[in-house]
């Protein structure tokens, strides 16, 4: 359980660096800012919330010794990151943001990374015993 905990802060942790890294690049990329609606706080909380909700589904797999259904919850992760784009897209921005189309290109990808740094780091974290993923 302690491993799986150091894993879902260790993928907060690798998601919110890509998102930053990602959000410096692209606002660079488009001469666009967006810091009045997303920031690094902004980031680094949804990352690490993500992962660690991740950790959570996992942690009751673990504790009802339900090891097998760990392929449902990738597929509920999968969905719920698919559904969570539902929301930057049809967002309404302050009419005095520039260049409002380019936000979901900013965002929507962001919505992947706790997912994609979760199950990236799974195989160093497992052990025959507890593989999850």
């Amino acid at each position: 359980m302690k491993k799986l905990f150091i894993q879902g802060i260790v993928a907060g942790v690798l998601a919110s660096t890509a998102g930053l890294i990602y959000l410096n690049i692209y606002q660079a990329a488009f001469e666009v800012h967006f810091d009045a609606i997303v920031n690094t706080g902004s980031i680094v909380g949804a990352c690490i919330l993500g992962c660690m909700l991740i950790t959570v589904g996992y942690a009751i797999l673990l504790k009802f010794n339900k090891l097998n259904l760990a392929g449902w919850l990738n597929i509920l992760v999968a969905i719920v990151s698919f559904a969570s784009i539902i929301s930057p897209i049809g967002m309404r921005l302050p009419l005095e943001i520039e260049s409002p189309e380019l936000f979901p290109g900013l965002i929507v990808p962001m919505h992947f990374f706790p997912a994609l740094a979760f199950f990236t780091l799974s195989p160093f974290f497992q052990t025959p015993k507890n593989q999850i993923v």
